[in-house]
Order: C-alpha cells, then sequence, then structure tokens
C-alpha cells in the first residue's frame, strides 16, 4: 500500500508526465531546442498556392537552392483564378494570368505536385488537402495562407506562414518557432437543430474578442464537437486564426480515422495499419494541464450573425445591434462607432431590417458538400429576392462535381443562384471580382474587415443556412423560419 505522501507524489509525477495533444505532436517534432521557448521544428507538408506559391519558389531558385523532399509538397491554383465557367489563364485581376504561368512554370521545375486550373481535384487549398487525405493526424502542416490552421480539424499542428518562410520550410524540411501557450475549449451540451459550427465559433469570438486566443494554440473538445462531422470540424477550426490562435487542434477519432480511409494520398495497406495505430495514440492525456480553459454552453448559441467589420461583432441573427461598448476608461469604444458607421447600422437596430444587395455561399470556410446541401434544404422551391446577386462557389472540383450528381446545382440554379467553379472567388477580391461600392453582402466567409469583398462593402458573416434564408428573405434572416 502506498502511503498518503507517496500517493500526493505519484500525483504529482503523473501530471508532469502527461502531456496535451499539441506537446506530443510538438515534441515529435522538434529538430532542436533554440533559445528560450523557441525550437526548430521539422515540417511533414508544406502546401503552396499561385498568389505566393510562385514568389517563394522563384526566390528559392533564384538563390540557387532546391526544394526537398518535392514529393511532400503540393501547390494548388486558388485564389487568383477566375471561378466562371470556362475559364483558363486569364482573370479579372491584372496580371493574375503571370501569378498562374509563373506558379505553374515553377512547380514543373521543381517537380512539385499541382493541381492546375482545370484539375479534376483542383480546389481551395484547405478543402483539398483533407478531401485527397494529404493532411493527416500527428503530422505538422504549413502554407502561406492564415486559414491552414483548418487542417487542425484532423489532428495535425497546421499553422500559416509567410513566403520568406515558405522558403525555407521548402528548402530545409524545417522552421523555427516560438513554443505558443495551450488553450482548451470545451464546448458542452448539444446545438439546436440548424445551429451550425459556423455559429459555435462566431459565438466564441463574441464573447471572448478577436484577440482572445492570441499567443495560444487551441484544442475544441467536449460532446458537441465529438458530435461534429469532419466537415463541420474544419468550419471551426478555420476560424481559430480570428479568434487570434498560433492554430487548432481537434484529437483524431473514429470519424477521422474513418473520413482519411482511402483518400488518394492516405497510407495504404500495411502503412494504413500502422498509421492508424498511431494515430490512436493523439489525445490529451486525462492529467494533461492547460495553460487557459474556456467553457461553452452549446444552449446559449443559436444562428449567429455579424453586425460590424470584426468577427467579434456578433449577434442573434433575430436580434439587435448591441450598444457601444465601453473601454476600460469608461468610455465609449471608437472602434465600436467606426465599425457602426462603416455598416450603417446603429444599436437597437434589428439585423432583419438589414437589406441585402448580394448573397455569397463558398470559401474555405463554408463550402463542402455538407454546406452546400444546407443551404439546397433551404433554397428548394423558393426563389432568391428581387435584386439579390447570389453566387454558390464551392471549394474544390470533386464539391462540385458531387453536389452535381446530388442535383444541388439545379436547386440552387433555379433558386436564383450563381453556379461556379471552385476557387476562393470572392471571399476576398484578390481574383479581380467584387459586389460593388458599398453593397451589403451575407456571406458564408471568414472575414468582415472594411472593403474584404468590395470597396466599402458591408460583409456580415454568417452560415450557409442563414446566407440561403437571408437570400431568399431579402433581408438578414433566421433560417429557422425556412424549414
Amino acid at each position: 500500500m502506498l502511503s498518503d505522501t507517496d500517493k500526493k507524489e505519484f500525483i504529482i509525477v503523473s501530471k508532469k508526465m502527461a502531456k496535451t495533444l499539441f506537446e506530443k505532436i510538438w515534441q515529435q517534432h522538434v529538430v532542436t531546442n533554440l533559445e528560450g521557448d523557441t525550437s526548430l521544428l521539422y515540417i511533414d507538408r508544406v502546401f503552396l498556392h499561385e498568389r505566393t506559391g510562385s514568389i517563394a519558389l522563384k526566390s528559392l531558385s533564384a538563390d540557387g537552392r532546391k526544394v526537398v523532399n518535392s514529393d511532400q509538397v503540393f501547390c494548388t491554383m486558388d485564389h487568383i483564378v477566375d471561378t466562371f465557367k470556362g475559364r483558363n489563364d486569364t482573370t479579372l485581376m491584372p496580371s493574375g494570368q503571370d501569378f498562374i504561368v509563373a506558379t505553374r512554370e515553377a512547380c514543373v521545375e521543381a517537380n512539385i505536385k499541382l493541381f492546375d486550373v482545370n484539375d479534376p481535384q483542383q480546389g481551395i487549398v484547405h478543402v483539398i488537402s483533407p478531401e485527397l487525405g494529404i493532411v493527416q493526424p500527428g503530422c505538422t502542416l504549413v502554407c502561406p495562407d492564415s486559414h491552414t490552421c483548418s487542417q487542425g480539424a484532423l489532428g495535425a499542428l497546421a499553422w500559416g506562414i509567410g513566403s520568406s518562410e515558405a522558403e525555407h520550410a521548402l528548402a530545409t524540411k524545417t522552421l523555427r518557432v516560438t513554443k505558443p501557450k495551450t488553450m482548451k475549449v470545451e464546448f458542452v451540451g448539444e446545438l439546436a437543430d440548424v445551429v451550425s459550427a459556423k455559429d459555435m465559433i462566431l459565438h466564441l469570438i463574441g464573447e471572448y474578442g478577436a484577440a482572445g486566443g492570441a499567443g495560444y494554440v487551441i484544442e475544441f473538445c467536449g460532446p458537441a464537437i465529438e458530435n461534429l462531422g469532419i466537415e463541420a470540424r474544419l468550419t471551426l477550426c478555420n476560424m481559430a486564426v480570428e479568434f487570434s490562435a498560433f492554430s487548432c487542434l481537434i484529437a483524431p477519432d473514429a470519424k477521422a480515422i474513418e473520413y482519411l480511409q482511402n483518400r488518394p494520398y492516405s497510407p495504404k495497406g500495411e502503412q494504413w495499419e500502422r498509421a492508424v495505430e498511431y494515430w490512436k495514440t493523439l489525445y490529451s492525456d486525462s492529467q494533461a494541464t492547460f495553460d487557459n480553459v474556456i467553457t461553452i454552453d452549446c444552449a446559449n448559441i443559436g444562428p449567429t450573425i455579424t453586425w460590424g467589420t470584426s468577427p467579434e461583432h456578433t449577434c442573434s441573427v433575430n436580434g439587435v445591434v448591441p450598444e457601444v461598448k465601453l473601454n476600460d476608461n469608461g468610455l465609449e469604444d471608437q472602434s465600436y462607432i467606426r465599425a457602426m458607421d462603416y455598416m450603417q447600422v446603429t444599436p437597437n437596430m434589428r439585423l432583419s431590417d438589414l437589406a441585402i444587395d448580394a448573397a455569397f455561399i463558398g470559401s474555405c470556410t463554408n463550402s463542402r458538400i455538407s454546406d452546400l446541401r444546407v443551404a439546397a434544404k433551404i433554397l428548394k422551391g423558393r426563389k432568391v429576392a428581387s435584386g439579390v446577386k447570389a453566387i454558390c462557389v464551392p471549394g474544390s472540383t470533386l464539391v462540385k462535381k458531387q453536389a452535381e450528381q446530388e442535383g444541388i446545382d439545379k436547386i440552387l440554379i433555379d433558386a436564383g443562384f450563381e453556379w461556379r467553379e471552385s476557387g476562393c472567388s470572392m471571399c476576398f477580391y484578390a481574383g479581380g471580382e467584387n459586389f460593388g461600392y458599398q453593397k451589403r453582402v451575407v456571406t458564408s466567409t471568414n472575414r468582415n474587415f472594411e472593403s474584404r469583398q468590395g470597396p466599402e462593402t458591408r460583409s456580415h458573416l454568417a452560415s450557409p443556412a442563414t446566407v440561403a434564408a437571408s437570400a431568399i428573405a431579402g433581408h438578414l434572416a433566421d433560417p429557422r423560419d425556412y424549414l
């Protein structure tokens, strides 16, 4: 029998040995520890796109360096490409074609797998990487795109980097990274009907602020997370960067393993069995401690939408614009006043009183087949309101193909939506297309900053269900009224 003192010491030692999921992946990838909390990490996968990929590859070549392990580097055409039917290298963006051609040439020179403009596996990087099994539990993956954190939904440590960091990762398979703190965000209870992962993350950011996750890597967990499908988890993780987190993770479970099985780049045969055995070890130990813990009761989450110019400016879709927040000095927060002026809203104004000019379903946040199914369920047999420009852009060519096989495209087209080729499209208007000066848009994207979707465009972030309902109503609307 252990004495009370021995028991206490055993508990202390157990806690010290216990690790979070993040710590397990981090330690497995440390090449060497540098000063302080900074380490040199091994990078398993690098994903590029044509907006920044050509810059990194051309710069690397100019320096006389080569890509190491090119079979672990991938590139897609997604940010600048047009999404119109019959597209080619020409784009609405000035010099867009130059980026596309330069990326193609650089990928050929470096022997990198490119998902080109009309490749049957082309799509938005954070959609096709999971879809093709490129991202896998326990791996490190980087991409010159801030929403790379999406891929943490499959238990990978994935984060966005800059072009110079991409060069270093391409040439050395390593990156210098300062270790973030850990945060657990636990969602308890059950989600009500129609309430989605998009509503969950908007609620979190609205409650704790757009800087609430700064300096942390987040582990999402709890019963509500376990009940989410993989595509919904990808949506949730996508906007961790809007919470200012370094990245985020969800422990891989049976759903993740089933999702990855038989994907084109997933392990096969005996390698699959070994991979699954390893993936099952990727969870936070019960005694593991986090630097911060947040618990969210899903009973408090309804269809959520943004009213302002930050993802933290949220409220219920059938609610009202809040009063101007006071700062630490008791004075009116000028950022709130600026946001209200820009969005042309006032405190206590009902969101449902805001007429919309456009509705957009797409982006790496909400453009997967499950998102399109939800929208189609609401739109079936209905029409988009007169004067509303409605666009749907599937997240990948494979998603587009599946949607067409299910007849989703016909439902959306009959309702009045434009049906596009896959790409980032008007998540932001780097591709040259926009919604127009000061137009009000309800959008399934991830950022509502000033002029994000056009010159002084006013963007309201929402789930695909809310976007579809609002398109029908002609104003911001509650999707529960249409089901």
